[in-house]
């Protein structure tokens, strides 16, 4: 007889966790034969891993799916608009060496006859601000949507800065208050295992034994299910991605103080700074290579950035969070009866904010292809471990593409640079590239997590030479040097009718504040 599966243990709390207990609770089937039942266990004294937190706009998708309205989400993760990234510095490290990675894809055409078109009409102005308006709303810090759009909608693309510990907050209350997820919050003391292998039940300090069909470990770094329980070996990627320390801090913003509209990047001599816009507060954290620089140089380098970006702030006053990691992933994600998701999964050094939207796409991968029954499991899994195997590899290249273009002669620049340390694939895209832009022939996979316009922002955003007239035509699809001049009009029209990000929000948290009771439950 074939087993259902119908009992969800979600172990670990969390961003993860609790994403993983909203997605699953929200779209179970209430009519099902067997309804399913979704079971979070929690340690009570591990607190949530965040220091200023970057979405994809999937995100969007996401707490729709769950039922949260966009200004409850705002409101109490102390939430801002992210339209992209702009990196400082990364290419010579020289005054006006910047360039943006917006959410907004580059006007409608074939990616030479563009490229071409940049080159021929526009080689003063940077690529992403000659293709897309988006960078102008953000040089702006404009909110990319108005109050009265419907929830998630908006005239850019767009995705959230947030603080962490505040949305494991809300998705605990919304799982447990309205989606009738069972919260235990307890110590796991140990596995039970059946007789074939799989996970049978954890055990727990005061709350017994936790039966369950399909396991999600959610515990981060430690991966005990997944890890430790298991053992599926740790695939390190350091030999790609340096970074393996950050100095991070918090710092008070003025209430009438500009909120940017993207995660700003900006390198150091052995590194990068992050610097996340909240409306209270700013996240900012020093990114670094223990092989390159010692933690009191890296705090020095923080503490310079701190002195020019907020310099009424007495830098003397704050305390640093010293963080250590490796980036890499599991060898499989998907192990018998237990899938880890989050960092138990594995972890990449936040460039490109790349955690969230992998717990996203994780959970969507369960539920698009849920295992009915657990005869059905393993092929499940086997799939589920090709796809993600496939997108982790994806990423790294896409980070250390930022790295290898890099004109910066400091010895963690130059180390980024050489042979060894580049993925192969990325070296023959490189070699590709010479001659043709990125393009969809190079991301064939149907749900590539970066598509190809990501790619050609930062490939000419660091200056690579676009290439030549190639001998065979592209098909035109239509007027692209027209299409170049209604992305400057577009721009101006986007800086006329869209508010600030703080305007924005401080409306938002306004109109809540004096509305009625009523108002508000509604």
């Amino acid at each position: 007889m074939e087993r259902t599966v119908s009992r969800i243990v979600i172990v670990g709390g969390g961003t993860a966790g609790w994403l993983a207990a909203c997605l699953i609770a929200a779209r179970a089937n209430r009519s099902a034969a067997t309804p399913l039942q979704v079971t979070l266990v929690e340690s009570p004294d591990i607190p949530t891993i965040g220091v200023g937190e970057g979405t994809w706009p999937t995100m969007r998708r996401t707490l729709e799916r769950i039922g949260l309205s966009e200004a409850d989400f705002l409101l109490a993760c102390d939430a801002s608009f992210k339209q992209g990234s702009r990196f400082d510095g990364w290419r010579t490290g020289e005054a006006g060496d910047l360039y943006y990675h917006p959410f907004v894809a580059p006007i409608d055409g074939e990616p030479r006859e563009i490229v071409s078109a940049w080159q021929e009409g526009a080689s003063d102005r940077r690529f992403a601000e000659t293709v897309s308006a988006q960078p102008r709303a953000c040089a702006l810090n404009l909110a990319p949507r108005q109050r009265a759009m419907p929830d998630y909608a908006g005239a850019l693309n767009y995705a959230y800065h947030l603080d962490a510990g505040k949305l494991a907050a809300l998705l605990t209350r919304h799982a447990t208050e309205r989606l009738g997820v069972r919260h235990v919050r307890d110590h796991v003391v140990s596995v039970d295992l059946a007789e074939g292998g799989d996970i049978e039940a954890v055990r727990t300090r005061a709350s017994g034994t936790i039966e369950g069909d399909l396991f999600l470990d959610c515990t981060g770094h430690a991966a005990l299910l997944i890890g430790e329980q298991f053992g599926v070996h740790f695939i390190d990627r350091s030999g790609e991605l340096f970074n393996d320390r950050a100095l991070a801090v918090q710092l008070p913003v003025a209430p009438d103080s500009p909120i940017a509209s993207q995660t700003n990047a900006t390198a150091h001599a052995a590194g990068w700074i992050w610097d996340i816009g909240l409306p209270t507060r700013r996240g900012v954290g020093c990114l670094y290579a223990s092989q390159f620089a010692t933690d009191e140089q890296a705090a020095e380098t923080l503490q310079a950035y701190l002195g020019r970006t907020a310099p009424g702030i007495d830098t003397d006053e704050l305390a640093f969070r010293r963080l250590t990691f490796r980036s890499g992933h599991r060898e499989r994600f998907w192990e018998r009866n237990c899938l880890a998701i989050g960092l138990s999964a594995g972890f990449l050094e936040p460039l490109e904010a790349s955690a969230i939207v992998l717990i996203e796409l994780s959970l969507d991968a369960l539920l698009d292809n849920f295992p009915v029954t657990r005869e059905v499991m393993d092929i499940h899994a086997g799939r589920f471990n090709a796809l993600f195997r496939y997108r982790w590899d994806r990423i790294v290249e896409f980070l250390k593409l930022h790295y290898v273009l890099s004109r910066r002669e400091e010895p963690y620049w130059r180390a980024h640079r050489e042979a060894g340390s580049i993925p192969p694939r990325l070296a023959d895209l490189l070699q590709i590239w010479r001659h043709q832009p990125p393009s969809r022939a190079d991301f064939p996979d149907i749900d590539e997590v970066f598509p190809a316009a990501s790619y050609q922002y930062v490939l000419y955003g660091m200056g690579f030479a676009a290439p030549d007239q190639a001998p065979v035509r592209t098909e035109t699809r239509g007027n692209v040097t027209n299409l170049i001049r209604q992305v400057e009009q577009r721009g101006r029209a986007l800086a006329a009718s869209l508010p600030t990000n703080r305007t924005y929000l401080d409306a938002l948290r306004a109109e809540r504040q004096f509305a009625t009771p009523m108002e508000q439950v509604q």
